[in-house]
């Protein structure tokens, strides 16, 4: 596997969701759009990762996007596209 260049680095995204949430599906696809990567955990299959969620953020609702492990609650694009350096159009 080659190793990225540093300028390429992408932040770590995690997106928490659940099967039912349509927000959830806002915020993967507003994601696809713009050529980020993101590991998606449900938290309706995954008891750990909802309890983690809780934790790190005082949420149960999802969807909750954690890029480099700061959480943003909803689906609020302005934050997210200020966290990772997408220009909106």
């Amino acid at each position: 596997m080659k190793k990225e260049a540093t300028m390429n680095r992408q932040p770590t995204v995690i997106v928490f969701t659940t099967p039912t949430c349509s927000w959830c599906r806002v915020v993967k696809q507003h994601l696809k759009k713009n050529n980020i990567r993101y590991k998606e955990v449900d938290v309706s299959k995954d008891e750990r990762a909802a309890r983690d969620m809780v934790r790190k953020t005082g949420q149960q609702g999802v969807p909750v996007t954690l890029i480099n492990n700061r959480p943003i609650v909803g689906f609020d694009k302005l934050k997210i596209n200020r966290m990772l350096g997408i220009k909106s159009a």
